[in-house]
């Protein structure tokens, strides 16, 4: 048997959890470096999965905390959408993706890790991404840091906030 040494994630095995909604928590803080916020809007915002299924995970959020797509107003429903599809522009750019897989899985019976807030996941993918490491072995590889994906992805964005 081979081993696998992920000596990152003690942090988060070890460290307290937070209590109430992270998504709640990353938006209320005031340094978007640190809050893994990429973007915000006046009604939603775009954010980084801290564990991500790919190189460039994004999660695209509504300010207003709530479980269902239906109680949202419709510029907010709009303003959702609008910042799926910057997002993925913006990864486009950043990482010359070749595809992405765009979703949200609703309670817990469809696979929401957060049930009470909801959150699109814009996910870029590559060919070949999904190998035999991750069937063989149930690992990923991310083949880059947390911060540099940020640092690129907030570089695009102000390109594309100045043209």
């Amino acid at each position: 048997m081979q081993q696998l040494w992920t000596p990152w994630r003690m942090e988060y095995i070890s460290s307290d959890k937070p209590s109430g909604c992270i998504f709640c928590s990353a938006r209320a803080r005031s340094d978007d470096h640190e809050a893994l916020i990429v973007q915000r809007g006046a009604r939603a915002f775009v954010i980084l999965n801290k564990y991500p299924y790919n190189n460039g995970h994004l999660m695209v959020v509504p300010n207003a905390h709530s479980a269902n797509l239906s109680e949202l107003n419709t510029e907010t429903q709009t303003e959702l959408m609008q910042l799926i599809a910057r997002a993925i522009e913006w990864l486009k750019i950043a990482s010359q993706p070749q595809g992405f897989n765009v979703g949200m899985n609703l309670g817990k019976a469809g696979g929401a890790g957060v049930e009470d807030h909801l959150h699109f996941h814009v996910v870029p993918r590559w060919s070949g991404d999904t190998n035999y490491l991750s069937v063989l072995g149930e690992t990923r590889t991310i083949p880059q840091m947390m911060d540099d994906t940020w640092t690129r992805l907030r570089q695009v964005i102000k390109q594309e906030q100045s043209s």
